[in-house]
């Protein structure tokens, strides 16, 4: 009992994962012997700064635009995407982005990105989208790899991005970088030749000082209408062999590069300093053709940051727009790390920078929101993500836009605890039209102490619209007793994502003394949706418990998410938690470390496989086969920013180049580009044969609708996996893959061997592929054991309970169904599944109801379409075109909904 005494003692504390507060405490990190010396117990020295209490609890107002009704918004976009012209396309598609970051799904924001550089038409936007992409992929984490490289694609190369117009179909292209390069250096050859060949003598001289520059008249004069009049008409200096330039301001040398440029068009031979002369004397001068030709040229020499920030006050005072663009370019393709540049801050948060930059073009609502987004991401509480945020609401034209800026400067500014900021910028927010901003304006007002006007704005609020989740999870923050019970119950009952109730009702049954009874509730949330905060909730109620291997699983799966994660409030670092920690638990060698990690591997227990992996990368972090690893299990969990940050990893510590080539497959192939995965396959396969060159080429190919030929070559290629070395658990996962291919050619029994001999070696998950073999043999009770085999042994076994449904009668189906939909109210298919039986049965508003309910939290593909279908079916015409271009705003290509949708048209334009 001596744990509870923790509640009492620090009731009025707080925990850095729940509730921001300020971190600028005196030591930050490690925490100090003497916290400990004095305590009673290993949990009170392990919590030195207690347990959260329920008052000290709040979710975070999220910094995204977040609609009402989603489905109605992305249907309206999807209208916009397709009767706009062409130069609306572009910020239609960050239009569309800004509204899909909500569902937090990387691919989708990624073909929103493409899709605005697509249609990106000047070269700055070209320039800022093609920035944007690459930080996406987190390029500037690449060893070896500088801003100015090239991915090898027209979208996202730096040179095409310099190049005004647009060809919508050449982005999905190669750039031809490298061949560009070699042409240049030719050309340059050629230059050099020609120009030791000129002709020496000319008929006019230009004086400067005392010296003499020799040109021929006419190919002067042809360099602008200026020069045509002062040569050939009426000015004095026509009559004249030599003309005084010495007031011009350029040099002797600059001179003779003009006089070489006339003859030969050519600037690539002078050095910069020259050529920036010329630059300025094109503008004195308007020789427009010189002054494209010197831009185009220092825009191409531009290679780093340094180069940047001193060409730029240049390329601003002469108003020479590629090499603005170009500058612009290195900085942004070097984000995050320009943004902590104090120099590169200037040019986009002094205002008078920003005006120069606008003066040419150059500073628009995408730049400052590209910039905005990676400063929130940093830190958004520094002045510099306030300045940036300014520059989004000056460049916003469009009323989504100041809707967006306004609300996250009332973000940062309730971050920064400037509450009477951040009500104005709220409320701005929702004058624009941002319904989503009166929670924060509900928030700011609780703190200035205005409970009971929080709490009746979001009555109103909740009266006022249909409902949904988060207005309830708002609105219990400002009620007492059992009304704010009832509203997290129902927050969680609209949208069981949230993850705020679960925490809030954990946290108050451990200030119950029921700890056991709390770890219950987070790991409702935890079993379908990872985030950091909630592992750190539960591993200190299993720190209470004195479980502290449990509390260190949870802390080492944490930093896999988050590696510089501060716990205790901020106030102590992951790390130094885990080093405490390690004192209380059993150590386990290497060769222990692999034992676990395979017991934990074949029961599909994921958290505790990522925290064996972390174990393993503290004692060798330079192990790239454990940061491969460490990638397939984010995955699984559904953390792919974190997941590729790890594939990235692995890449930069590669031991050889065969290595090296597989994890740039494999990014390759996560970021959509599925011949170049390939293309890197079989490179490494040329230069030494392995088990993940041939697992990485197969698992490609077979992403496709795979013809009776092709599935042949996968079968060859994971045949040959399986006779390089590798390890169990990777060989289980071969066999599984090759099982399925099996199925898919009707070899049935081919696969059941392959399922097997992977039981063989402990993978679990290939009872699923059994089942299925018997399920096809119509042996149903043979495949329905086969996957209760797997639900026994699985640590998660939402998805076994959804597959288990297929193999038994419909009663015991919907049973299965229910649970997987406890267990993960995040898989589609049970709702499906529900709603087509009560279809079935002739129960229509029940089954639109089932849907609408799901959708509601989560607007998915398969459900907007089955919906549509049940409306069309219901003669509700206008639903199911709204629900059609709902889910073609997700996937434009998905050929079912494209019928539908058509069908649905034609049917609607008949009755009129």
């Amino acid at each position: 009992m001596h744990v509870f005494k923790l509640f009492d003692r620090f009731k009025s504390t707080q925990v850095h994962a729940l509730s921001p507060q300020d971190n600028n405490s005196g030591s930050r990190g490690k925490l100090s012997k003497s916290k400990f010396t004095n305590s009673g117990s290993g949990a009170q020295a392990l919590l030195p700064y207690g347990l959260p209490t329920t008052e000290l609890l709040e979710p975070p107002i999220d910094s995204y635009l977040k609609p009402i009704d989603y489905v109605e918004s992305l249907a309206e976009i999807h209208r916009r995407l397709n009767t706009c012209s062409l130069t609306d396309k572009s910020i239609l598609c960050i239009e569309q982005y800004s509204i899909l970051r909500g569902l937090g799904d990387p691919k989708l924001l990624r073909r929103c990105l493409c899709a605005a550089r697509q249609y990106a038409f000047d070269v700055h936007s070209k320039a800022v989208l093609s920035a944007w992409l690459r930080f996406e992929r987190r390029e500037d984490e690449f060893t070896g790899v500088s801003s100015k490289d090239c991915s090898g694609y027209i979208l996202e190369c730096p040179v095409a991005a310099l190049v005004s117009g647009y060809d919508p179909n050449s982005i999905y292209d190669c750039c031809q970088c490298g061949q560009d390069d070699l042409e240049a250096f030719s050309s340059q050859m050629l230059v050099g030749n020609e120009s030791s060949s000129l002709e020496e003598d000319g008929d006019v001289s230009f004086c400067i000082g005392d010296e003499l520059v020799h040109c021929v008249r006419f190919k002067i004069a042809s360099l602008s209408g200026a020069f045509k009049a002062m040569l050939y008409g009426s000015f004095v200096e026509s009559r004249r062999d030599k003309i005084d330039f010495s007031k011009t301001g350029i040099s002797v040398e600059g001179m003779r590069a003009v006089e070489v440029y006339s003859r030969t068009r050519r600037v690539d031979l002078f050095c910069p300093a020259i050529v920036l002369e010329l630059l300025a004397f094109a503008n004195m001068f308007c020789c427009e053709e010189l002054k494209c030709v010197c831009d185009a040229h220092l825009a191409s020499l531009v290679c780093g940051i340094e180069d940047a920030l001193i060409l730029i006050n240049h390329a601003l005072e002469e108003r020479a727009n590629l090499l603005v663009a170009s500058c612009l370019q290195v900085f942004l393709r070097e984000l995050p790390n320009s943004l902590y540049n104090h120099k590169v801050r200037g040019v986009f948060c002094i205002p008078e920078a920003r005006e120069r930059l606008a003066m040419l073009g150059h500073a628009s609502f995408f730049l400052y929101y590209f910039l905005s987004q990676v400063a929130m991401e940093e830190n958004m509480a520094m002045s510099t993500t306030v300045m940036l945020l300014e520059g989004l609401e000056e460049f916003a034209t469009e009323k989504w836009q100041k809707a967006l800026a306004l609300h996250q400067l009332g973000c940062v500014m309730l971050e920064r605890k400037e509450y009477k900021g951040a009500q104005f910028y709220f409320e701005a927010a929702v004058d624009a039209g941002h319904v989503y901003s009166l929670a924060g304006v509900a928030r700011t007002k609780y703190k200035q102490g205005q409970q009971y006007s929080a709490f009746r704005l979001m009555n109103s609020l909740i009266f006022e619209y249909k409902p949904v989740g988060w207005m309830y999870q708002e609105r219990s923050l400002y009620g007492v007793g059992r009304e704010k019970i009832m509203d997290l119950n129902t927050a969680t009952e609209l949208d069981p994502t949230l993850t705020f109730p679960y925490k809030f009702r954990a946290v108050m049954k451990v200030e119950e003394k029921q700890i056991r009874a709390a770890i219950q509730e987070i790991d409702k949330i935890i079993g379908f949706k990872l985030s950091p905060d909630c592992l750190e909730l539960r591993a200190w109620f299993f720190i209470a418990l004195e479980d502290y291997d449990s509390a260190l699983r949870d802390i080492r799966a944490l930093l896999t998410l988050k590696p510089n994660y501060m716990m205790f409030h901020g106030k102590v670092s992951g790390d130094h938690l885990v080093e405490l920690l390690s004192h209380h638990v059993r150590q386990w060698s290497l060769a222990d470390c692999w034992m676990q990690l395979y017991e934990r591997w074949s029961s599909v227990d994921d958290i505790g496989s990522l925290a064996v992996i972390h174990q393993m990368l503290v004692n060798d972090p330079a192990k790239s086969l454990l940061w491969f690893r460490q990638s397939l299990l984010l995955l699984r969990l559904n953390c792919q920013k974190a997941a590729m940050c790890c594939l990235r990893l692995a890449r930069n510590h590669s031991s050889s180049v065969h290595e090296r080539l597989i994890y740039e497959g494999w990014l390759l192939y996560d970021t959509g580009h599925r011949e170049e995965a390939l293309s890197r396959a079989e490179k490494s396969i040329s230069i030494q044969r392995s088990f993940e060159a041939f697992f990485l080429k197969a698992y490609t190919l077979a992403d496709t609708n795979l013809d009776p030929e092709s599935s042949s070559t996968v079968i060859q290629l994971l045949e040959e996996a399986l006779r390089c070395p590798s390890d169990c658990l990777r060989k289980g996962q071969a066999l599984n893959n090759l099982g399925s291919i099996y199925v898919d050619c009707g070899k049935l029994d081919q696969a059941a061997d392959c399922y097997k001999n992977a039981l063989n070696i402990k993978h679990t998950r290939a009872h699923q592929g059994l089942a299925r073999v018997y399920h096809i043999k119509n042996q149903r009770k043979a495949a329905f054991d086969e996957m209760t085999k797997l639900i026994e042994k699985a640590h998660y076994s939402a998805s076994a309970y959804e597959k288990r449904s297929e193999y038994c009668d419909r009663e015991k189906a919907k049973d299965d169904l229910n649970m997987a939909t406890i267990l993960d109210p995040l898989r589609t298919y049970p709702y499906r599944y529900r709603a087509a039986v009560l279809m079935d049965e002739q129960k229509e508003a029940e089954a639109l109801e089932e849907l609408t309910k799901a959708l509601a939290f989560k607007p998915e593909l398969q459900m907007l379409h089955l919906r549509a279908a049940f409306y069309e079916s219901l003669g509700d015409k206008t639903s199911a075109l709204q629900d059609c271009e709902a889910a073609l705003c997700l996937d434009p290509n998905h050929s079912d909904t494209l019928d539908l949708y058509n069908r649905t048209q034609e049917q609607a334009t008949r009755s009129i």
